[in-house]
């Protein structure tokens, strides 16, 4: 971007534009465009956004095949099946439910994976037994973590 010498009269002008540059990625588009404007030899340009849509999109989105829809008969599950499955996940969470009912301070020890293991002094505030998911309250450093129930070694009182 040259200036221009301060002795000659020249006008200049603004104009706004959507260019659309279709690449792979959004970087490479972006390279491209500011390669060209580049190459244009303009005095200035600003960008001012880069994730607008133009109307080839819109056309493209107008003229694509409306999606057929699938019949999904839902499956019955086997009742007996189905309480058994609950009970038995249900007496496992037994006593970390009387922890956390008892606000009792509990040691965890928690395997992080590639060897890290954490032993945590803590008080369980939250459990969600559908996501297998136990929040606790680390008390030395007064900060809330959320495990994952098979990260979980042991719960010691």
């Amino acid at each position: 971007m040259k200036r221009k010498p301060p002795g000659t009269k020249l006008s200049s002008f603004v104009f706004q534009v959507d260019i659309m540059i279709e690449d792979r990625h959004h970087a490479q588009a972006l390279e491209k465009l500011i390669a060209g404007l580049n190459d244009a030899e303009f005095d200035d340009y600003r960008i001012t956004s880069g994730i607008r849509l133009g109307e080839l999109i819109d056309e493209r989105t107008i003229e694509g095949a409306e999606p057929e829809p699938v019949p999904i008969v839902p499956q019955q599950p086997n009742s007996e099946t189905s309480a058994k499955a609950d009970s038995d996940s249900s007496e496992g969470f037994a006593p970390i439910r009387a922890f956390m009912k008892s606000n009792k301070l509990i040691r965890l020890i928690v395997n992080r994976g590639l060897g890290i293991k954490l032993s945590i002094p803590c008080r369980i505030i939250n459990m969600d037994e559908g996501e297998h998911l136990i929040t606790v309250y680390h008390v030395d450093e007064k900060q809330v973590y959320t495990f994952r129930l098979n990260e979980i070694e042991d719960f010691i009182e």
